[in-house]
């Protein structure tokens, strides 16, 4: 799906409001006109009534006008605030339709693609472009306020004669014009700056993602990395303000120009219409500041588009094939593993055992020849085809920002609280949870700091257990628990086998002593690529 789809998806799905946000900015547009125009002829009458004598004076109608501007200031201030509201609903409606959008694109993107996007620049492009994207969505009624803006004034301009409409409207096509240039040529500087932010994100993500071990030996050292990506975000910011002092100096003298021009081409008629051409001259122009700035904006918001595309525009490097059944049968290796079997890789550091865990699960381009899934290679099997077939506990535990709960729940949405209680009894975790205060709901902070090693590496394998797949790929399950823990784990781990019937893929580098019907692979003695040789999305 394109971006353009999305947005079109979106729009249609919140025309009410995009409508709504449409007809109130024109109110919005003319009423500014017509509110400005009409005060400076009424304050410039009422002063040649008032030294003209009682007589005119008495004459002269007040109420008509002041209840015409009290009229108007009421619909600007009402359009002006729904415009907002239904303008803001309609753009951050589509919004928050794109950042799923992108989200699912990007898990189901091909493992190539996958592995050229960085975690910085991910988050830089889900926080700064989609939020660009937003912005352009939320200003798209500026162009109808603008249009009010211009029949508006083109009203009011009429009445102190085709003269000075004309010179106003010049003035206003020119200054779209230089806007227009002026941001075109500030398009490189913007690219130069949204690229020095994505690098100076990425930096301090770096940094951060280390912070323990920075913090421990020479942060002074570590925070240079930083500095040459914020000076170069600080030239790129100080030219692009450069740019944009220049667009506002031009948008100045336009507003000066026509105001003059309509005075001056007006003073053949009565004073209080020249002051009414003036006024509504330069409030036609100032009007026009929200179709400006998005027009300022639009080169930004194209470029984040591209880059939104080339993530949300992905297809699978291979088609799903029929044929795949619920319990598959595996084949590693050249070893042929029916459903409910069990196997242990084993091997010298870098022989690539997790390499080929990772293959199954479409997180290294797979490499022919190495694994079958019910007779098929699985390099011409999609992710979305692998993934379901495999519970996975990585070798580097990781676990979520959030609850027990919201950790357990990424492997199977929905599960029962039995089932997760299961799953951290088969784990041997269940009675640390049960000691937090609000159990499964309790917060484990971030990446789990409130677990230690062990118990973070068992709350993994427990959300593996919380999965329905007939397949479990556990790396170094065993590894930082002491030997009763690891004991009550292997007992644990054959009961939940034998009542699942699943089958069991276990890497690991020393034995596992109490696992039952265990057979052996010794990666040492094959060829297999290892994690030098292949690179894990």
């Amino acid at each position: 799906m394109r971006l353009a789809d999305v947005i079109a998806l979106g729009s249609y799905q919140q025309r009410r409001p995009t409508i709504r946000a449409a007809a109130l900015g024109l109110i919005v547009g003319s009423a500014s006109v017509l509110l400005l125009g009409l005060s400076g002829w009424f304050i410039t009458a009422s002063a040649l009534a008032g030294a003209a004598g009682a007589a005119v004076a008495t004459s002269f109608n007040y109420m008509l006008p002041s209840a015409a501007i009290r009229l108007l200031a009421i619909a600007r201030t009402g359009a002006r605030y729904g415009e907002a509201v239904f303008s803001h609903d309609a753009g951050l409606h589509i919004g928050a339709k794109l950042r799923p959008a992108l989200f699912a694109a990007v898990a189901a993107a091909p493992i190539r693609q996958a592995l050229s996007l960085s975690r910085g620049r991910a988050l830089s492009m889900v926080l700064d472009d989609v939020a660009t994207v937003e912005t352009a969505l939320v200003r798209r009624s500026a162009r109808w306020s603008a249009a009010g803006v211009l029949l508006g004034g083109a009203a009011l301009l009429s009445l102190a004669g085709w003269a000075a409409m004309l010179g106003v409207g010049a003035v206003a096509l020119l200054l779209l014009v230089a806007t227009e240039q002026i941001t075109r040529a500030a398009r490189s500087l913007e690219e130069a700056r949204d690229d020095a932010l994505a690098d100076l994100r990425i930096a301090a993500d770096a940094i951060l993602a280390a912070a323990a071990e920075v913090r421990c030996y020479r942060p002074d050292e570590v925070t240079r990395w930083i500095e040459e990506p914020d000076r170069t975000l600080a030239a790129a910011q100080r030219r692009l303000h450069g740019a944009g002092s220049r667009l506002q100096l031009v948008q100045a003298a336009a507003l000066t120009v026509s105001a003059g021009l309509a005075f001056g081409l007006s003073t053949h008629e009565a004073p209080a219409l020249a002051a009414l051409a003036a006024l509504a001259a330069a409030m036609t122009l100032d009007g026009l500041s929200p179709l400006l700035r998005e027009l300022t904006e639009r080169n930004r918001a194209r470029s984040a588009g591209a880059r939104l595309d080339t993530h949300l525009q992905v297809g699978s490097e291979t088609r799903p094939i029929d044929g795949i059944a619920i319990m598959a049968t595996l084949e590693l290796l050249g070893r042929r593993l029916a459903a409910g079997e069990r196997v242990w890789l084993s091997g010298r550091s870098g022989s690539g055992k997790t390499s080929l865990v990772e293959q199954l699960l479409a997180l290294r381009p797979p490499i022919a020849g190495q694994a079958r899934i019910d007779g098929i290679d699985i390099a011409f099997l999609p992710p979305e085809q692998l993934r379901p077939l495999f519970a996975w506990q990585p070798q580097d535990a990781s676990a979520l920002s959030g609850t027990v709960r919201d950790n357990l729940l990424v492997a199977r949405p929905g599960a029962c609280d039995r089932a997760l209680w299961q799953a951290l009894r088969d784990a041997a975790l269940d009675h640390v949870i049960r000691a937090l205060p609000e159990g499964l709901d309790s917060w484990i902070g971030e990446d789990g700091a409130r677990f230690s090693g062990g118990e973070r590496r068992r709350l993994s394998l427990a959300r593996a257990f919380v999965s329905d797949a007939p397949w479990l790929l556990l790396d170094e399950p065993l590894e930082g628990l002491d030997p009763p823990t690891a004991r009550l784990m292997i007992d644990r781990l054959n009961r939940r086998l034998a009542r699942t019937r699943q089958g069991l893929v276990v890497v690991s580098h020393r034995p596992l002593p109490g696992l039952t019907r265990l057979s052996r692979i010794d990666l040492s003695a094959v060829d297999v690529p290892n994690m030098h040789q292949t690179a894990r999305a």
